[in-house]
This record gives C-alpha cells, sequence and structure tokens, in this order.
C-alpha cells in the first residue's frame, strides 16, 4: 500500500514534502483552493526541486479554475523538473468552488478539459472552445526542451456517484475518494469497482486512493483534546460547512450526517444564517474551510463531530483501520495534514512503517 500526504498548499510547502520524501511517504498531493491555500502549481515547482522520488500531484485541481492549455502547460513544465514523478488530480470542485459561491461544474465539462489536457501532453491538435469560439491549439514547439511532453503524467479522478465513477472507468484512471470510516470507504470501493469491471477493465487495474484527515491519539487523551481539535477539528467542521452551503443555496444534501449529531448541525447553520455579508454568506461559512476551526464554530466541533468523521483514535486502531482498507483493496492511504501542525506526519510515520 502507498502511503501519501494531503498538502494545504503554502509558499513552502516543500519543506513539508521533503520530510515526507525522507519518512518514505509516495505522494504528496497539493490542494487546488484558491481563495483559501497558495497556489499549487508553484509549490509543486519547488517541492520538485527539493525532493528526487516522491510523485508531486494536485488534489484535485478544479478545471474551471485555469483554462485547459495553461494546466497542460503546467504539467508539463513541472515534468520537466521532475520527470516521470507528476500526478493529475482533478474533481468537478468542492472547496474551490463553494468558497466563492459555486456548486460543482458539470461532470461533461470536466471530461472535455481532460481530454484537452491530454490532446496537448500528447503534442497533438485539439479542438476546444476559448472566448465562446472554437479553435485548434497544441503545443508549438515542444521538442525544444523548455517543457517535458515525454514522461506519462498519470491521471486520477475524484468521483463519489454513479456517472462520475464510470467515467474513471472510461478514462482508465486512478480512483480517489475522501471517507470518513472504513465501512463507508469499502462501500464506495465496491461501487467503483462494479463499474470499472462494467466498462471491461480487469479489477486488478484499478488503483484506489483514499483520503483522510485525524489525529493520532496518545494514551489516555480523547478526541476532545486541544490536540485532536487542530489536527483533525478542520475536517471535521466540513460536514458543517457542507450542511451550511445547503441551506444557503438550496443545494441538494449530498452527504446525510449521522444521527446523533443533529445539535451541532442545527447549531452551526443557524450561526451561519446570520453571517455577512447577507448575500455571500459563503465567505464568511468558508473562512478556515480544512485548514483551521475558526473561533465562532469551535463549540460546535464536538469530540463525537470528530469521531465521526476523521481518523482519530489511537496507533493500534488506526493500523487496524489502515489494514482493513489494504486488505479490501486500497491501493494508497492519503493524510491531510492540517497547517500548523506539520508535526504530526511524525505520528503518521510510525503507522506507515507498519505495512512497509
Amino acid at each position: 500500500m502507498d502511503f501519501g500526504i494531503g498538502v494545504a498548499t503554502s509558499g513552502d510547502s516543500w519543506k513539508l514534502v521533503q520530510r515526507a520524501e525522507e519518512l518514505g511517504f509516495t505522494h504528496a498531493w497539493f490542494y487546488d483552493t484558491q481563495m483559501i491555500t497558495a497556489d499549487c502549481f508553484v509549490a509543486m515547482g519547488a517541492a520538485a526541486m527539493k525532493t528526487a522520488r516522491i510523485r508531486l500531484g494536485t488534489g484535485v485541481l478544479v478545471p474551471s479554475n485555469r483554462l485547459a492549455a495553461v494546466t497542460a502547460n503546467a504539467f508539463a513544465t513541472l515534468n520537466k523538473l521532475a520527470p516521470g514523478r507528476i500526478d493529475f488530480g482533478v474533481g468537478t470542485g468542492f472547496s474551490a468552488r463553494r468558497a466563492m459561491g459555486l456548486s460543482a461544474m458539470k461532470l461533461a465539462d470536466m471530461e472535455a478539459y481532460i481530454r484537452v489536457v491530454y490532446a496537448l501532453l500528447n503534442r497533438e491538435t485539439v479542438e476546444t472552445t476559448i472566448e465562446g469560439k472554437r479553435r485548434k491549439i497544441r503545443f508549438l514547439n515542444p521538442e525544444i526542451g523548455l517543457i517535458d511532453t515525454g514522461d506519462p503524467v498519470r491521471l486520477h479522478v475524484s468521483a463519489y456517484g454513479p456517472k462520475s465513477q464510470l467515467l474513471v472507468a472510461r478514462l482508465n484512471a486512478g480512483w480517489k475518494t475522501f471517507f470518513s470510516d472504513v465501512p463507508g470507504a469499502l462501500a464506495q470501493l465496491e461501487s467503483v469497482r462494479a463499474s470499472w469491471q462494467a466498462a471491461g477493465r480487469a479489477a486488478a487495474d484499478l488503483y484506489a486512493t483514499a483520503w483522510t484527515c485525524g489525529c493520532v491519539l496518545a494514551d489516555g487523551e480523547t478526541a476532545g483534546s486541544d490536540r485532536a481539535l487542530a489536527q483533525a477539528g478542520p475536517r471535521a467542521a466540513v460536514a458543517l460547512h457542507r450542511a451550511a452551503d445547503e441551506d444557503m443555496e438550496g443545494w441538494q444534501n449530498t452527504s446525510p450526517l449521522p444521527a446523533g449529531l443533529e445539535a451541532e448541525v442545527r447549531g452551526y447553520v443557524d450561526m451561519a444564517r446570520g453571517f455577512e455579508p447577507p448575500d455571500a454568506r459563503y465567505l464568511m461559512n468558508h473562512r478556515g474551510h480544512f485548514v483551521f476551526v475558526k473561533p465562532e464554530e469551535r463549540r460546535f466541533v464536538s469530540p463525537e463531530l470528530i469521531r465521526r468523521f476523521t481518523f482519530t483514535a489511537t496507533e493500534q486502531e488506526l493500523k487496524q483501520r489502515v489494514e482493513s482498507l489494504r486488505a479490501g483493496g486500497y491501493s494508497q492511504l492519503v493524510i491531510g495534514i492540517t497547517p500548523g501542525e506539520e508535526h504530526a506526519i511524525e505520528d503518521w510515520a510510525r503507522i506507515k512503517r507498519a505495512f512497509d
């Protein structure tokens, strides 16, 4: 099983990625959330210069953030810095778009975007829409060596629903998912396997990546500790942000909360209805999203919310959970590292070593 880290992108993310490489992590995935974290491609370039083995990927890139030609060029440039170590993780957008009051982009638009990116990386001439008109484009002089279009860039698609899972199979891509608990993760894997095999793909060829976040508890420590709140609280709070988004915008509730957390959710949603400005409450709702627990929401990020939505448990319990994921068929486990809590990578490295 491969082990990766999720990087809340910053100008000096290379320091964390360099340490991850030293500890034997195989992948580093950089968030593409332009209103919340730093630019993923700038940070990946720095990490490429400071590392030699670890794979570097977008985790995940949101196509509406930039033209497909710009993305293809960025990947080809990174490939020049770190040949064969670059991954294209892509999704329809959650954090990056909701922080601007937008819902997910259309799946068909994402598929078209991926097609253009790979056509360019393959040195093909491809037709795409730019400023409302269809245009033929291609890299004009890749042979002079300013970029690297020769080494492969692996595709990984974030997919939760049946249509997006079918797209994973159609594109022969790696599959990425975020999960909260082992049974849910295994159920998701079975679903995508069905789509994969229905497309005629060999079951053994599916590369499945599971993302989570959490805190490795010390003996006697609980999910209510300050450390657990700092390391796992931002991920747990995402559930509250999602509920508030759906309340504000009338979006479909795609992730019903487990029973027993109604007080936390109702309390946060009621508070969020008072966020300013009234016509852009998403700005305050997504402040700190996945990177810190904002003071206003602290009372709603309960130990139970942390337990339900994150991998927060003792080292022994976490090793058992990881073994269940590996036995179930996952290829990679990614641990999101919270800004300011970079030292947590040492805890997760102990768990990783149990599977070396």
